[in-house]
């Protein structure tokens, strides 16, 4: 997979961990899976599942953020008696089942968070409609 390079390792200390390497024959995404890390696994389906996990934590992350942009929106929305409020809630619903449904996050916790959302929805409302 990768061609052997010439690089020339940090001495070993006592202290038993590996030399980090800033090899240039490593592609850009190992070389900083490996600048993050004090080891770097030598078995190649290892590196593999090490960039996998990387990718599915960047992603994992992504999904998160927009979950709370989303019930941020809806409750903004709800709160300042928009017309659009019952849209935004059904898109930040939408978000909250497609994010259990791959896993992202547990099918309890998306209850949980609709519940929640639902409730605090729907006060808000009352709130703004009551004024």
């Amino acid at each position: 997979m990768f061609a052997p390079c010439r690089c020339v390792e940090a001495p070993r200390r006592r202290t038993g961990a590996e030399p980090v390497l800033a090899c240039s024959a490593l592609p850009n995404s190992l070389r900083q899976l490996n600048a993050s890390k004090e080891q770097m696994a030598n078995i190649k389906s290892q590196i593999k599942r090490d960039l996998q996990n990387q990718r599915r934590r960047e992603r994992n992350k992504a999904v998160r953020s927009e979950l709370k942009t989303r019930t941020k929106s809806a409750l903004r929305a709800a709160e300042d008696g928009a017309e659009d409020a019952a849209e935004r809630l059904r898109l930040a619903v939408k978000r909250i089942d497609k994010a259990a449904a791959k896993g992202i996050i547990h099918p309890n916790q998306a209850a949980r968070r609709k519940s929640r959302l639902v409730r605090h929805f729907s006060e808000l409302l009352e709130d703004s409609s009551g004024d």
